[in-house]
């Protein structure tokens, strides 16, 4: 498939690494320019772009951005993109350590994902938010292996959530359906999900056990 990574942090970067590896043509950019890819690049085999063109052509869009960030993303980024695209966010958000407060997550009560969708003005799905990056490295099993893990998905689009969970079932970990974007809370920071290394059982019963109530450590 085309791919494009917008955002090549630590989630970015290995996204990067295990999509190309599998033989996927990969675009990837930051906020910094296309020249400081170069050592991706040439590890990878990736094509740094800038932002705007990342999309072009592709069939998934990862959006791998800080949270406070994605608004200020330029206009038109998925202009391009395939017909019928599916975006990925990763994002996660963090009102102490990095973002600051958000009016619309702390008192209107929308999940994270769906904040970012009506920045990014496309529905999204959300996964590999609650994973290690290092995981996406070290961690990827076989189809039936017992010790293989598995990742929460969620999105409102069936077929859009099909494709990630097919990706990731590539990428070498299993997936649960975590419901629609209303329903992405449970995979958000401080649930039981979150950080899991856990199979299909442990997952589902983690989901099953969180809770809607922002904890005070994630409440701007």
């Amino acid at each position: 498939m085309k791919i494009g990574i917008i955002g090549a942090g630590n989630i970015g970067g290995n996204l990067t690494r295990r999509l190309t590896s599998l033989g996927h043509e990969v675009r990837v950019a930051n906020s910094r320019g296309p020249e400081t890819l170069a050592a991706l690049a040439e590890e990878t085999g990736a094509t740094p772009v800038t932002v705007t063109e990342a999309a072009r052509g592709a069939e998934i869009v990862v959006v791998t951005v800080p949270f406070k960030n994605v608004p200020g993303l330029p206009a038109g980024i998925f202009e391009g993109a395939a017909e019928g695209f599916t975006v990925i966010d990763t994002n996660n958000y963090y009102p102490r350590e990095r973002d600051g407060r958000i009016a619309a997550v702390e008192d209107e009560g929308l999940t994270e994902s769906r904040w970012i969708e009506r920045q990014l003005g496309h529905p999204v799905v959300k996964a590999f938010n609650g994973t290690y990056a290092i995981d996406l490295l070290e961690r990827p099993r076989p189809a039936g292996d017992p010790d293989r893990m598995a990742l929460p998905v969620a999105g409102d689009d069936e077929g859009a959530k099909k494709a990630v969970r097919a990706l990731i079932d590539e990428l070498g970990f299993d997936t649960v359906d975590a419901g629609g974007i209303d329903d992405s809370w449970r995979q958000q920071p401080a649930t039981p999900v979150y950080g899991l290394r856990a199979g299909v059982e442990g997952v589902t019963r983690a989901l099953a056990e969180a809770s809607p109530v922002r904890t005070a450590e994630f409440s701007g």
